[in-house]
């Protein structure tokens, strides 16, 4: 059992030390813990430590379960609001906390294996359909793969457990139900270590070589970097504005007002909405969320890029099948979606065409911008979120766009796909986590 010990400790401590800011790997850690210190108790009482031995066991079948479920509820994102999964927390501690109180552990543990089973079996079930569920109404291809990955680990064990140790204790109290128990702890575990090294588990992924995306991603980060890369977008829009006014102003045309608006929107935007916040941070992106009309906020980035879609007769389409009001960062999510824009605008023909439209996804929307440009070559797409790389002339471009969408959109606990077909055009969705939408 004192394997059993060290290697659920093992798989908590990598998960922690991996992202201990993640609420979700907090909670994967602490059911881990909560779990792997019934494997104490052979050892506790071999060496006369019984009232420790006591205290383990209660604390190990009362905080797995109500360990697991806290984790199932973060991780299947379908209890919305940071007040609201406090509130739930706290109501679901009150019987574990209850049963930690009222047991008495001396002279001996006298656990009322029934009471334990009466609402660890709910807690246990509605963890593994919360994880179901999640499953089931998720839609971003690479999200549910990494559900799919985590309901097979953790489902079939979970059941196991409630079966062989819970129903076991109180049906057939002589079986000993460790052994089976622990055939399917090793099914877990080894099922998560291969899923480390192929695919992630809950952000861990295990490689023999050094992933060379830690540390530019993290040079991504860095305010000197992105200060530089915010520099560069807004100066272009600044200048190709600039050269569509002074051609207007020598026409004497009234339209110069309207590119002297996006100079001065350009500016403002880079001076206060983009300096001053990455001068503070600048070590990391932080957001600064709060609601804003994702529409409002797609027009007013479009408005900003006029310039450059008159300049090559680009034609944009909007079909906008929502109005959604998201909970983020407007600041960063606009930099991000002119990225996306200018990268369409620069890859399409004189006369090409960007359509944008917003589309419901169940609870959630997601927002797509698509080109008829020259697409993207298969062995270059799957490359395209790394820091520094670029499909275009090296010489004028950092390769440091998308790797900003990417990050924008994961601290924003959202994602973001790119499909893309050498002379076809390409398409990037952003999805956003159903938690930061409201749809009206």
């Amino acid at each position: 059992m004192i394997y059993y010990f060290f290697a659920l400790v093992t798989a908590a401590f990598i998960l922690l030390m991996n992202n201990p800011r993640s609420e979700m790997n907090r909670w994967a850690a602490f059911f881990l813990s909560a779990a792997a210190i019934g494997g104490l108790t052979d050892v506790l009482i071999r060496y006369g430590y019984d009232d420790w031995a006591n205290i383990e066991q209660l604390l190990n079948h009362t905080l797995s379960p109500y360990g697991i479920l806290i984790f199932s509820v973060v991780y299947s994102e379908l209890v919305p609001g940071k007040r609201a999964r406090l509130y739930l927390k706290l109501a679901l501690l009150v019987i574990p906390a209850w049963m930690m109180l009222s047991t008495p552990i001396k002279p001996e543990i006298r656990l009322d294996y029934r009471f334990l089973l009466g609402w660890a079996a709910p807690y246990y079930l509605a963890a593994c359909l919360l994880l179901i569920v999640s499953l089931w109404k998720e839609t971003n291809r690479r999200k549910r793969r990494n559900r799919f990955i985590a309901t097979l680990i953790i489902v079939p064990t979970i059941l196991a457990v409630l079966l062989l140790i819970n129903v076991a204790a109180v049906v057939a109290p002589e079986l000993d139900a460790f052994r089976y128990v622990s055939l399917f702890i090793i099914y877990s575990l080894s099922v998560a270590l291969i899923c480390t090294f192929i695919y992630g588990v809950l952000g861990v992924r295990l490689r023999f070589e050094k992933d060379p995306l830690e540390g530019t991603m993290k040079a991504v980060s860095s305010g000197a970097v992105q200060l530089n890369h915010s520099i560069k977008n807004e100066i272009g829009k600044i200048a190709i504005s600039s050269d569509n006014l002074k051609r207007e102003l020598a026409e004497r045309s009234p339209d110069s007002l309207s590119h002297l608006a996006i100079i001065t929107s350009a500016s403002d935007h880079m001076l206060v909405g983009m300096v001053n916040r990455i001068h503070s941070q600048m070590r990391d992106i932080v957001l600064s969320e709060k609601p804003f009309k994702l529409d409002q906020l797609v027009q007013s980035s479009l408005a900003k890029h006029k310039g450059l879609f008159e300049q090559k007769e680009i034609r944009v389409r909007g079909d906008y099948a929502c109005s959604p009001t998201v909970i983020g960062d407007p600041v960063h999510f606009a930099e991000a979606l002119g990225n996306v824009l200018v990268n369409a605008a620069e890859a399409v023909e004189t006369g090409g065409v960007i359509h944008i439209s917003l589309e419901r996804e169940k609870k959630s929307v997601q927002l797509r911008i698509k080109d008829n440009g020259r697409g993207i070559a298969a062995d270059q797409l799957e490359r395209i979120f790394e820091p520094f790389f670029s499909t275009k002339n090296r010489s004028s471009n950092f390769g440091l766009g998308l790797s900003y969408v990417y990050n924008v959109m994961k601290k924003s606990g959202g994602s973001v796909d790119v499909m893309s077909r050498e002379n076809e055009g390409t398409t990037v969705i952003f999805h956003f986590a159903a938690k930061s939408i409201r749809l009206g």
